[in-house]
């Protein structure tokens, strides 16, 4: 049983797609750049946004500045609430908070905007640990992230340590920190990338989720 609980935001607690992409949309469309279906932009979900707009459009660094800030303008007052809860997390989060785990959210999001989105949730009780990338981009990688979260949440022995994430940069950041990784397939990965990535664990559901945390299943 793990004692530290780090979970992803987007793509494992809740369902962003709507926000993520259309603040994408709104950014590559203020740049020239025309996307015919808004559904291919669901690779950015998860990644930090500077290395999506890298590995997606081979942006320059003045590039990934100005989407960014595109990105952010749309996002900060329209996307931030284009989201939703996946059912069962909340039900999950009060089942480990009973049971003395420490929850912990490790996000590449900006920290600021994680607050934010936790809070609409209504669930922000149960965590013990909000942690996200900064404005500066200072902590933009995941691995920076989960480093940040563990020492935020006083972690000293890694073994008690799991990530839950849906992409591979939960699984790179988790094997670079040290800790184990559970992947989830409800959200916006695939168990080809939980194998190819060597994820600890691969779940279907957040019903398996809950089976594996508790029981052990």
């Amino acid at each position: 049983m793990y004692k530290y609980i780090l979970f992803d935001l987007d793509g494992t607690v809740a369902d962003s797609a709507e926000g993520v992409t259309n603040s994408v949309y709104y950014a590559l469309s203020h740049m020239g750049i025309e996307v015919a279906d808004k559904s291919e932009l669901k690779k950015f979900i998860g990644p930090p946004l500077s290395s999506s707009f890298k590995e997606f459009y081979n942006f320059s660094e003045d590039q990934i500045k100005k989407g960014t800030a595109l990105y952010r303008e749309y996002y900060t007052d329209k996307g931030i609430n284009e989201a939703t809860i996946f059912d069962g997390i909340e039900p999950l989060l009060h089942e480990l908070k009973t049971c003395g785990r420490k929850i912990i959210l490790a996000t590449s999001k900006p920290e600021v905007f994680a607050v934010k989105i936790i809070e609409n949730f209504g669930v922000s009780e149960y965590f013990d640990v909000i942690a996200g990338s900064t404005l500066d981009e200072e902590r933009n990688t995941k691995t920076k992230v989960i480093e940040y979260a563990l020492e935020k949440a006083g972690v000293t022995d890694l073994s008690e340590a799991l990530m839950i994430g849906d992409r591979k940069h939960d699984v790179i950041g988790a094997n670079e920190t040290g800790i184990r990784c559970a992947y989830i397939l409800y959200g916006y990965g695939n168990r080809e990338e939980a194998e190819e990535y060597n994820a600890d664990y691969i779940l279907d559901t957040v019903n398996d989720l809950e089976k594996f945390l508790l029981k052990g299943e």
